[in-house]
Formats: C-alpha cells, structure tokens, sequence
C-alpha cells in the first residue's frame, strides 16, 4: 500500500523494519517514529536523485515569485510533485503570464508524477506515469464573485464538479461503465463550499496553453470537460474530452506535454 501510494513509502517501512528489529525495538511508537525518519530521509533523497531519473519537484514552498503552489503539502509528502523540467518550464511560464494578467494571482497544481521510472502508476490516474502530464487547479471566486487566491472548492482540488446544465453537451450520460475513474461524488458535493469557477483567469489560461504554451514550450494535450470549453469559450486543437473510463476533468485541468 505504501508503494502504491508513495512510490518510495514501501522500501522506508522494509528498512525501518529491519533497524528496528536490530535495535529490538517492541514499542509501536517506536517503530513508527523509525519509519518517519527512514521516510524523511527517503522522501529528502529522491528530490536529489530525480533529476537523473528525467524529473524535478515542483517546490511545495511555491517558486521564488510565489506565482506557482501546490495545492496541499499532502502532494509532497506522498511524492506526486514530479514533473520533467520541460513541464516545470511550462507551467511556471503559465503563472507568469496570468500574474502579469491579473497581479496577484497564484497558479495552484495539483498531482503531477512520482519521481522515479516510466510506467509506474500514479493512482487512480491512468496516465500521470512518465513525468509529462500535471493537473492544475481551477481559479475560483466567492459567492460574493470575488476573486479567492490559492483557494479550490475542495481541500485536494478533486472531485469539486462544475456540473453541466441539461442543455449541455454530456458525452457520457447513460453510461453504466464497471471498470471507470468517472467517479461523479454527487454525495459529496454539498459539503463543499459556495465557490464558482472564476472565468477570466481559467479562460486566460486555457487561452494561452493552446496558444503560446502548443507554440513555444512543446504543450500536448489540455483535458477538460465539453461543457466547460463552451462556457470558457476557448478553442484550440489541443483541447480535447478524455473519455468515459478516465476521471471527470470539469474539477481541474489536466496537461500534458511532449
């Protein structure tokens, strides 16, 4: 479980576990404190050695001009801040570009990838696996429609659903599919709070991902929901719908670079 939710987690508790047997330890707050230490160390090690893996963190203390942060140190902790340097580039030219829009404006992302190898799955995501693909979080205003900096709907900046209106386009309405990350949460979502998507900031971004982000600095793909691409009134060949097996994206914008 560690493995899969860490990446790095399960290799931590083998050798915490292996010390403190040496150290005959029987106390569970013993252990455990053993295995935090050997997490630390391990969690510290891998901002070091990613890069020769083909991929940085993406710092959870924000960049220098405060313009990039991620949204909970959560992401961190478990190691999801990997992104390849490409992406980094990209994503910190984005905030730039939206702070100079709108001074004061801070880009909140979200999952990005695990620091080591190609290929190994970053739950439940189906293709956070090589490094090239980031979500980014929504920009959202009150119900007042004021502006609230560094703030999503929900506290992980998932599952917070723009919901589409009758007359909108729903690709995957009517499909009863088994095997799906298309989780719709309809319990969940009067707990969250009154916030709406703020639409100057995400149509700006948006904007500029399909323009100057496909022309200058190798942007891929933008997943994001029909719906919300007609509402924004965005456009762009890049923007595309991710199917009905992989997860809403009318909660974030996922994007992936070459």
């Amino acid at each position: 479980m560690l493995t899969a939710l860490t990446q790095i987690g399960g290799l931590a508790y083998l050798m915490s576990s292996i010390a403190a047997s040496r150290m005959r330890m029987r106390s569970w707050f013993a252990k455990f404190s053993v295995f935090i230490a050997f997490y630390a160390v391990a969690t510290v090690s891998a901002n070091i050695i990613a890069p020769s893996f083909g991929r940085v963190p993406i710092s959870c203390l924000g960049d220098g001009a405060g313009n990039v942060a991620v949204r909970s140190a959560m992401y961190c902790m478990l190691n999801r801040n990997y992104v390849t340097p490409s992406m980094l580039t990209l994503v910190s030219a984005l905030a730039d570009q939206v702070d100079q829009r709108f001074p004061g404006t801070t880009t909140v992302v979200l999952d990005g990838n695990f620091p080591f190898w190609d290929g190994f799955p970053l739950l439940p995501h189906l293709s956070h696996a090589d490094g090239r693909k980031l979500d980014i979080a929504f920009f959202y205003k009150d119900s007042s429609g004021n502006f609230v900096n560094r703030a999503t709907r929900s506290p992980i900046g998932y599952f917070a659903f723009e919901q589409p209106s009758s007359d909108d386009e729903q690709p995957c309405d009517g499909r009863r599919d088994i095997l799906t990350t298309r989780w719709n949460f309809d319990w969940l979502q009067p707990f969250f709070p009154a916030y709406h998507i703020e639409e100057k900031r995400t149509a700006f971004s948006l904007e500029w991902l399909t323009t100057e982000g496909v022309e200058r600095f190798g942007l891929e793909k933008v997943f994001v929901e029909p719906h919300l691409k007609k509402a924004l009134g965005v456009e762009g060949g890049a923007i595309r719908f991710q199917g009905c097996r992989a997860a809403r994206h009318d909660d974030h914008i996922h994007i992936q670079v070459k």
